[in-house]
């Protein structure tokens, strides 16, 4: 499966995901996609098989992913303080891969319904998530 993380700012919760996602699932190819170079380095340095930073990277990848995982910002033009650019949101929108968004309620972003819980249970949450879409693939 090849699943692409995307994140930005610090890259703190894209580093979570690919450290989780390697150590749950090493078979699978993880794609890092960082809004800017310090992303894309924690996510190198957690595991994710390949990385690139930027809007036309994201865009590429979106092509060939079958799982992308990211902030709930990841699909909305200007979030992540401006990071991702509208063509970045629309490429993911439009990805014919599955997409697992965190609910992370910053940038004037809410969830109705969504608790607010800690960066480490979303991960886990998304992780179990890929569990079953890959439980349903076989």
């Amino acid at each position: 499966m090849n699943i692409m993380v995307i994140d930005g700012q610090g890259g703190r919760m894209g580093k979570s995901i690919v450290e989780q996602m390697k150590r749950n699932f090493p078979e699978d190819e993880i794609l890092a996609i960082g809004t800017n170079s310090i992303a894309t380095a924690a996510m190198l340095k957690a595991g994710a098989d390949a990385g690139a930073t930027g809007e036309n990277p994201a865009i590429v990848g979106c092509r060939t992913a079958d799982l992308i995982i990211g902030p709930l910002g990841i699909v909305i033009a200007d979030s992540l303080l401006g990071e991702i650019t509208p063509a970045m949101a629309a490429a993911i929108g439009q990805s014919r891969a599955k997409k697992i968004l965190l609910p992370v309620n910053r940038c004037q972003h809410y969830v109705v319904g969504c608790r607010d819980l800690p960066l480490g249970e979303l991960v886990r949450m998304a992780v179990e998530l890929v569990r079953q879409f890959k439980e349903e693939a076989l």
